[in-house]
């Protein structure tokens, strides 16, 4: 598997004819990659998407972002996850906060053009986010939704964001979440009727590299010559194949046709690591959770004692020697995740709550609901074809769910069609990954935050579940103009919705997948210097790394 948010996330489906294309393009890569030298090297980056590209690059269309921002498209300002959430100015050269947390005002930067060559200013700025506030299909993160009353250019180089309530955590997603892009361009009939159906073949942003070429099968950028930060990026030319499966991706990982990986290799030391000691690394730091998610519509699955009873049914461990190679951490019931985020984990609550496998606990709760092994519960999960770790996890776990009753299918589906699943509430169980952010309360917020959802047959944004709560909502909102053990105690209260309604179950602590070759280029992050989240998947973390990286 790639990743996660939003879950942009695709199909295996591929013919001889797409496997022997995206061969040969990795192939025409090699040569300016692990076989290049100097500063003529390029990068080669091995993902899987689970399919061909669409060759669209707009940067709010959850399917496609991950090609645009970071690439093309720039944030205000990147927050570093891994850093307890240090910031690095990026087009905004610095962000001030009135005493109320009302009032959030960013001074921009000037002296940036944007790739055609027309200058950048606070007013693209501005009419950024009254674009997401007019078509709300593109307020991703539900902004606006969060008391927002106006973004407004203040003289020429600081736009004010006012918001009704205190705002302090929504900086994230204002700053670091939200790509910046050219009214010039987005505010034409080119655009069309609907900015959420833009394709943007041909984006035109601030950041570091411009799209060059694309086929289904391999995209290619180009350095932005005219990019503000001079001298960067060093590596000129990056290729971006299209994978339609693990397998493929991973060989050429191991074999030094790609530098850059981001997804699950079995047995990496063995399969990866062995084959070029010196210079094949990997370090997956984890972020976030993967999740069995249930549709909180649906007839039998909006009943929570069913959704205790999977919970209870579950062996996490299991799900994740035998899925991740316990690469992946077994995940827990608060969606907490650790180490990275253990002074926020709610101990007391996980060992009053103890979701540890409970076979007669799940049976008996099944048994109370009418389910039994001459009347078993039969369900349908939906994920994407070619992640072969989510493939074998779903093996573990509908094996664990046959001994309480469950008859669970598996129903693998192209990408496009699970993300279009997922976001219109298509389904009775998912199994998906969220982003998360600097503390646990952006993944929590993601996944219970009624804001961020929709009705059935309406594209989500994230909480793909359905979940609504007005008290949940409230929590949420009251942490904006909390004091740090106020905020704690909020994510104490969330992590107990948790427990108790049981809106997912977390299998396993999803990382960031990083595979990274040091023959041709340095300055990759480490855990000793984790500038950025280093899954090329990422976004906007994956610009910090290719402006990090130089080439031997």
């Amino acid at each position: 598997m790639n990743r996660s948010q939003t879950s942009r996330w695709r199909r295996l489906g591929a013919t001889a004819a797409t496997l022997a294309a995206t061969a040969m393009v990795i192939a025409g890569c090699s040569s300016g990659g692990s076989s290049g030298s100097g500063s003529n090297a390029a990068l080669a980056i091995a993902n899987v998407g689970g399919a061909t590209w669409t060759c669209g690059f707009n940067p709010f269309n959850p399917a496609v972002s991950q090609e645009a921002f970071g690439f093309t498209y720039e944030p205000l300002i990147y927050v570093d996850t891994l850093k307890n959430a240090a910031q690095t100015p990026m087009l905004a050269k610095s962000a001030a906060w009135s005493n109320d947390y009302k009032t959030l005002t960013f001074t921009i930067r000037d002296g940036v053009k944007w790739s055609d060559g027309k200058p950048f200013s606070a007013a693209d700025v501005a009419f950024t986010f009254n674009l997401l506030k007019k078509y709300s299909g593109l307020d991703l993160n539900a902004i606006w939704s969060s008391g927002l009353e106006s973004v407004t250019q203040s003289g020429s180089d600081q736009v004010v964001f006012q918001f009704k309530t205190a705002a302090q955590p929504y900086f994230y997603y204002i700053a670091d979440q939200t790509p910046i892009i050219p009214q010039h361009i987005w505010s034409t009939s080119a655009v069309g009727s609907n900015p959420v159906n833009f394709a943007n073949s041909k984006p035109i942003g601030t950041g570091p590299y411009k799209v060059a070429s694309c086929t289904p099968q391999n995209i290619q950028y180009t350095a932005n010559s005219s990019y503000w930060q001079s001298g960067k990026p060093a590596i000129k030319t990056v290729n971006y194949p299209s994978y339609t499966d693990n397998s493929p991706a991973n060989q050429d990982l191991a074999n030094g046709k790609a530098q850059w990986g981001g997804q699950f290799i079995p047995s990496i030391d063995k399969y990866y690591v062995a084959r070029d000691k010196t210079n094949n690394h990997y370090w997956s730091p984890p972020v976030a959770n993967v999740d069995l998610a249930f549709n909180l519509k649906h007839p039998v699955t909006s009943n929570v004692d069913v959704r205790q009873a999977l919970a209870y049914a579950l062996n996490r461990d299991d799900i994740s020697k035998v899925g991740e190679d316990g690469q992946e951490p077994a995940a827990n019931q608060t969606g907490v995740v650790s180490p990275t985020f253990s002074s926020w984990l709610d101990t007391a609550l996980t060992k009053q709550y103890d979701y540890t496998q409970n076979v007669a606990k799940a049976q008996q709760l099944l048994s109370d609901a009418g389910y039994s092994a001459s009347h078993p519960l039969k369900l349908t999960v939906i994920s994407v074809s070619g992640y072969t770790d989510w493939d074998a996890s779903l093996g573990e776990i509908k094996q664990e769910l046959a001994k309480v009753n469950v008859d669970l299918t598996v129903e693998d589906l192209a990408g496009q069609t699970y993300d279009s699943r997922i976001y219109q509430g298509d389904f009775d169980l998912a199994y998906i990954a969220e982003t998360g952010g600097p503390t646990p309360y952006y993944e929590l917020r993601q996944m219970l935050y009624s804001g961020n959802t929709a009705p059935l047959g309406k594209n989500a944004s994230t909480n793909y579940m359905r979940f609504s709560d007005p008290s949940v909502d409230a929590l949420i909102d009251q942490y904006a103009s909390a004091s740090t053990s106020e905020q704690h105690n909020i994510v104490d209260q969330l992590q107990k919705v948790m427990l108790t309604q049981v809106p997912v179950i977390p299998t396993t602590e999803q990382v960031s997948w990083f595979q990274y070759n040091t023959k041709d280029f340095t300055g990759w992050p480490t855990p000793s210097d984790p500038y950025a989240l280093p899954a090329p998947y990422n976004t906007p973390d994956n610009e910090q790394l290719l402006l990090g990286l130089k080439s031997k």
